[in-house]
């Protein structure tokens, strides 16, 4: 039988193709990781690597099954995992993503609030996109993700947790009136959620959209508005915490715009559920104490959207602040 300890050494010579350093990475001697590949290729009666005194290469079953081994070990980390957390669900590591228009300005506070209520826990930070976080998360790459409303997470436990709102961000020295006429509106590129977002928190205002640029990142659309190529929305989490300072740009409060929502999701069948849950408690206690008022210099107004109604399992929300309640039907 082809042992993990005997895939564990397969995967760190693909990964490093070189025998010292695989040998360092598994914590072994460089004879003890030969031996165990030998085994390992006289049990399937093929050969993994190719190895010269210049060069260690991958024969095309080799990577084939480093590639299936590290799937396997992969497994075998998330049995131990789940069954630390099961003893104990508030001591390990815990995998936490983020999208990239809420993680660098949520998370510089959220992640001392949860080591304060939960020291035992060792957190692990990754920002991706929604699709892919939700992704992770149905795999068990990552334990739970924050993200923004509306959108459909599924059989995903879904939390919502505060509102955002919007600023228009708009060249300092032009007036409104005139920006408003004259300057194109500028969005992230697809694969944000933002962009949708940002389109469907004003549905009564015709902005005219450049089709010819998309941002992959809130600062780069704040410095294109500060240079005066266009204006943009940016949603309150980011302006609050200083996304348009040292920017020649003025930020336009939209109070009457649909606002998305914050929200953190996870599996349903997480044996870490209840803390996680007591996880999105300390987050919106940590909002509501800490989160100071946005820097208003005008305000704007526009036509409250309205989205679908929430769905069973789903993220889509609509009217008044959601925040405290958990949707906790199975969906599909």
């Amino acid at each position: 039988m082809v042992t993990l300890q005997q895939l564990r050494f397969l995967v760190a010579i693909a990964d490093e193709l070189n025998f010292t350093r695989a040998a360092e990475l598994c914590h072994v001697s460089q004879p003890t990781l030969s031996a165990g590949l030998r085994d390992l290729e006289a049990r399937l009666g093929v050969r993994l690597v190719e190895r010269t005194s210049r060069s260690v290469l991958m024969t095309e079953i080799g990577a084939e099954t480093a590639a299936r081994g590290r799937t396997l070990l992969d497994g075998a980390r998330q049995i131990e995992a789940a069954a630390a957390a099961h003893l104990n669900p508030e001591e390990g590591d815990l995998k936490l993503g983020a999208i990239p228009t809420i993680g660098p300005y949520f998370l510089p506070r959220a992640v001392p609030a949860i080591r304060q209520a939960y020291p035992g826990l060792r957190l692990f930070l990754r920002e991706e996109m929604t699709e892919s976080l939700l992704e992770g998360i149905e795999s068990g790459r990552l334990d739970l993700g924050l993200i923004a409303l509306p959108f459909d997470t599924g059989r995903l436990a879904c939390m919502p947790l505060f509102e955002d709102g919007y600023h228009l961000a708009t060249p300092a020295g032009e007036p409104m009136a005139e920006a408003l006429g004259s300057l194109e509106l500028l969005l992230l590129e697809r694969g944000h959620c933002l962009q949708r977002h940002a389109l469907q928190a004003i549905p009564d205002r015709e902005f005219r959209r450049n089709a010819s640029f998309e941002a992959t990142s809130l600062p780069t659309l704040v410095a294109m508005v500060g240079e005066g190529l266009g204006m943009t929305l940016l949603p309150d989490l980011a302006v609050r915490t200083g996304v348009a300072s040292g920017h020649n740009v003025k930020l336009t409060a939209l109070p009457d715009a649909c606002p998305r929502q914050v929200a953190l999701v996870w599996r349903r069948t997480s044996a870490r559920t209840a803390t996680l849950r007591d996880i999105g408690e300390v987050l919106r206690r940590m909002w509501r104490g800490t989160s100071p008022r946005p820097p208003v210099v005008e305000a704007l107004p526009v036509a409250r959207a309205r989205t679908g109604a929430v769905g069973h399992g789903t993220g889509t929300w609509s009217g008044p602040d959601r925040s405290s309640v958990e949707q906790s039907d199975p969906g599909s």
